[in-house]
């Protein structure tokens, strides 16, 4: 057993995190001592269908990350590695935003006969990725099935925005029929573009095994933004068993393509103009659905392929050779038994 410091800057108040897991749900998890400005959620990508050797992540949303790892240091320095132990909290939360992206992870951390992984980030930053996209690190996690056990900030409601943005994005990608899964699947794929470890330090099914391990929690996630798009009569809804339809137009295109996060309209070039009642306005610049799609996935990609660098550069500063290489390893194994099978 072990405990965790509280989320809030202001109370040195134990957190006893993470105090039980129940078998019947995998991943019925309690904190407990929360403050009013914490955020916790499990990020175990298959929440529903998770072998007992799997490491769970959760991520820890936290108000002064470096008090929250100084009293964690006291508590559990053997979480981290020898030396980030040494150099002190202020070290830590250096790699994590001079290196990564605002994330730090402590991995193989032993806990109720399992394996866990759990990243600490400051709430702003968790916020700000959420509905900004800018760094589509955190944000595209939230856009797959969590089972949140802290929301004192409203993340959840926060997240209704990310999720229709994902949505958005996703449409743009996708033709003008397409089945459920393929729509969860795109969405899914999201936060995976240009990520270098899915050539070859990923499970090959990964997607697939997501979509179709928590689809009922996907259905009930984005059946808000999926109602919206029917409303404005963007998106035909089938009846069970038959395709999803999508307008396809300029129009919609153009819909979609502003719905997305500020973040990735200014990465595409946009610009905006002020109207006479002081309103911010994009100039049409989407000529084609080709055009829509293509700028997105470039845009996308490279976010992606920048963040996932970065916080793999971190992480293996802050774990050091050994754990990085044994985290590697197990990822490595998972990816190659994927494509052998």
């Amino acid at each position: 057993n072990f405990s965790l410091p509280s989320t809030s800057a202001a109370s040195t108040a134990p957190l006893s995190s993470l105090t039980t897991v129940t078998r019947s749900s995998r991943s019925s998890v309690f904190l407990s001592s929360a403050s009013s400005d914490a955020f916790c959620c499990s990020t175990d990508p298959h929440l529903f269908a998770c072998p007992q050797t799997s490491m769970v992540d959760y991520i820890l949303g936290v108000a002064d990350p470096i008090q929250w790892h100084s009293e964690n240091l006291e508590r559990n320095r053997h979480h981290y590695s020898k030396w980030m132990g040494r150099l002190g909290p202020s070290a830590i939360n250096w790699v994590a935003y001079g290196i990564g992206v605002g994330v730090h992870f402590n991995p193989f951390v032993e806990w109720k006969d399992k394996m866990i992984k759990y990243g600490v980030v400051q709430m702003h930053d968790l916020a700000m990725d959420v509905l900004t996209w800018d760094r589509f690190y955190l944000s595209g996690r939230l856009q797959k099935p969590v089972q949140v056990l802290i929301d004192n900030w409203d993340i959840q409601k926060v997240n209704l925005i990310n999720l229709k943005a994902a949505t958005s994005a996703s449409l743009l990608l996708l033709p003008a029929k397409f089945s459920e899964e393929d729509l969860y699947a795109k969405i899914c794929s999201l936060s995976y573009m240009g990520d270098l470890r899915m050539l070859f330090a990923e499970d090959k099914n990964k997607v697939k095994n997501i979509v179709r391990g928590s689809f009922t929690s996907f259905q009930s996630m984005y059946k808000p933004s999926l109602q919206e798009f029917a409303a404005e009569g963007l998106l035909q809804i089938p009846s069970a068993g038959h395709e999803f339809e999508q307008d396809c137009g300029l129009s919609a295109t153009r819909n979609h393509f502003f719905s997305l996060p500020w973040t990735i309209q200014r990465r595409l070039g946009m610009k905006h103009e002020i109207d006479g009642s002081g309103m911010t306005l994009p100039q049409t610049t989407i000529t084609s659905r080709e055009l829509a799609a293509n700028r997105v996935t470039k845009a996308l990609r490279r976010l992606v392929m920048i963040s996932s660098a970065r916080q793999a550069m971190s992480g293996l500063a802050a774990t050091g050779g050994v754990a990085a290489a044994r985290y590697l390893a197990r990822k490595i194994s998972k990816a190659w038994k994927s494509r052998m099978s």
